[in-house]
């Protein structure tokens, strides 16, 4: 693929997590189970796609590039037997797009094997390799997920049992991850002291048995019949079992949920803090209503991210809610390039404009954030090819100056519209009659938490887990000396 081309059609947002699944469940279809968990993470990663099941001491995997529903059919998922799997829907952050590195990665050990699924990015995997190097370990992938299962595997082959090595593992992995690794024994679920992505806890009640269910978000529970009983807290592991589910805090917390799930990754029907995030996102266009009002016809949101903010948004100031944009959901990423003059018109591939809805009228468009400003002004574009007399833009996030190094793929500074532009500059590249952001006060204050809670670097640079210099230099390439 052309890599301009490739650069053109990434879309102009922070690109996906990955999604982790596992569940211990006797006398239940784990695989299927886990397969229809893995589809209702889809949105977290789309490259790829993976399940691994545990029956006794044999381990059964199968993965390969593509969505969910493309790798996996009924009879992969038959071969796929026992009562514990652990699964993974991908984004490449570290490791480049490759069927072998694909997930769950699967390492032999002396007390068999394990099979582990990561959502994060640790920013010491240099350090990492090195150390395995020293202990004549072999790799098969370019990840640094591969790195966490063989450091684990080479505890347990020095003589500890799946929870010391696990601990021991993790204390030397620094970054962001949430893991579930299956073992013949059981599944262990953590998260890092900083808890920067979300793990959950869910569970199967039949006939008065338990079965435990982890997943990065609760509509993976929801898919399945789960019930969501609490997060994996920062710093914790817990341990499932058939004697059920016991708990290990293994690091002293100090939690720094990445903001960003709450704005746009996680679904809105997931749930954080007790509520929906689609509850949050509602409060936050209420908030940008309360910190900059324009004088327009109607309010719209683009799909599916700015719906729920545009909503919000309309609610607080009474300017009318309407659709002006529809999404052809159909379109995901496809080997098929389109033609040069699509290519032109690219936008509406994905989002159509509604013509007798916008024609004559002043439009407030609101958006979850603007990394790149592309997709931006291919949308401002088409609202005023089809009849929009000023088109205004409001962002329900704070300015995206800084990117990210803890599993969210937001480029290098100098690819951030909002690290080189001021917002006028901005509403000039994106061709708005005006552009505003929500305040990162404002965005922190409607999440009803403290704020101290949440991993804002994206925003203000402020990184809660210190980045090596080298891997700073890669990125921040605008940062001054």
């Amino acid at each position: 693929m052309n890599s301009n081309h490739q650069l053109e059609y990434r879309p102009d947002k922070p690109e996906e997590a990955c999604g982790v699944f596992g569940i211990y469940a006797p006398e239940e279809n784990v695989a299927k189970l886990t397969y229809f968990g893995l589809y209702a993470l889809q949105h977290r990663g789309q490259e790829s796609a993976g399940i691994a099941t545990f029956d006794g001491e044999n381990c059964y995997c199968y993965k390969d590039m593509g969505l969910v529903s493309q790798v996996f059919n009924e009879s992969i998922l038959s071969n796929l037997t026992g009562q514990i799997a652990v699964g993974h829907t991908r984004y490449s952050t570290t490791g480049s797009s490759l069927q072998a590195n694909a997930q769950p990665a699967v390492i032999d050990t002396r007390l068999g094997k394990l099979a582990l699924a990561h959502n994060g990015n640790l920013v010491n995997a240099v350090d990492l390799r090195t150390e395995l190097i020293k202990r004549d370990c072999q790799f098969i992938t370019t990840t640094d997920s591969e790195m966490i299962a063989i450091m684990m595997g080479s505890e347990v082959d020095r003589g500890k049992d799946w929870l010391d090595a696990a601990i021991s593992a993790f204390s030397w992995c620094k970054g962001a991850y949430s893991l579930v690794i299956a073992t013949p024994q059981g599944v262990i679920g953590a998260r890092d002291p900083n808890g920067i992505r979300p793990l959950v806890i869910g569970a199967l009640e039949e006939e008065n048995v338990t079965r435990y269910v982890l997943a990065s978000e609760t509509c993976a529970l929801d898919i399945i019949g789960a019930e969501y009983l609490r997060d994996v807290e920062p710093g914790e592991m817990v341990w499932i079992t058939e004697e059920g589910l016991s708990s290990y805090h293994w690091a002293t917390p100090d939690q720094k949920l990445c903001v960003f799930e709450m704005i746009y990754f996680a679904r809105p029907d997931s749930i954080v803090g007790n509520e929906s995030l689609y509850a949050y996102r509602l409060r936050l266009g209420e908030q940008l209503a309360k910190e900059s009002m324009v004088d327009v016809d109607l309010v719209m949101g683009v799909p599916d991210s700015g719906i729920p903010a545009a909503i919000g948004y309309s609610r607080q100031s009474g300017i009318t809610y309407q659709e002006g944009l529809i999404k052809n959901r159909y379109v995901g990423r496809t080997f098929i390039q389109p033609t040069q003059h699509m290519r032109e018109h690219g936008i509406k591939m994905k989002l159509n404009p509604l013509k007798d809805v916008l024609d004559g009228k002043r439009i407030l468009i609101i958006d979850d954030s603007i990394v790149r400003g592309t997709t931006s002004r291919k949308i401002v574009r088409a609202l005023r090819d089809a009849g929009a007399t000023e088109v205004h833009m409001k962002i329900s996030s704070p300015p995206v100056t800084h990117p990210c190094f803890y599993g969210i793929d937001t480029d290098s500074q100098d690819h951030l519209i909002a690290a080189k532009m001021s917002v006028k500059e901005i509403e000039k590249q994106i061709e708005v009659d005006s552009l505003s952001y929500l305040s990162e006060e404002g965005m922190l204050m409607v999440t009803k938490e403290n704020p101290l809670h949440f991993c804002t670097a994206c925003f203000n640079g402020n990184y809660p887990i210190t980045i090596p210099d080298e891997i700073k230099r890669s990125k921040l390439i605008l940062e001054k000396a």
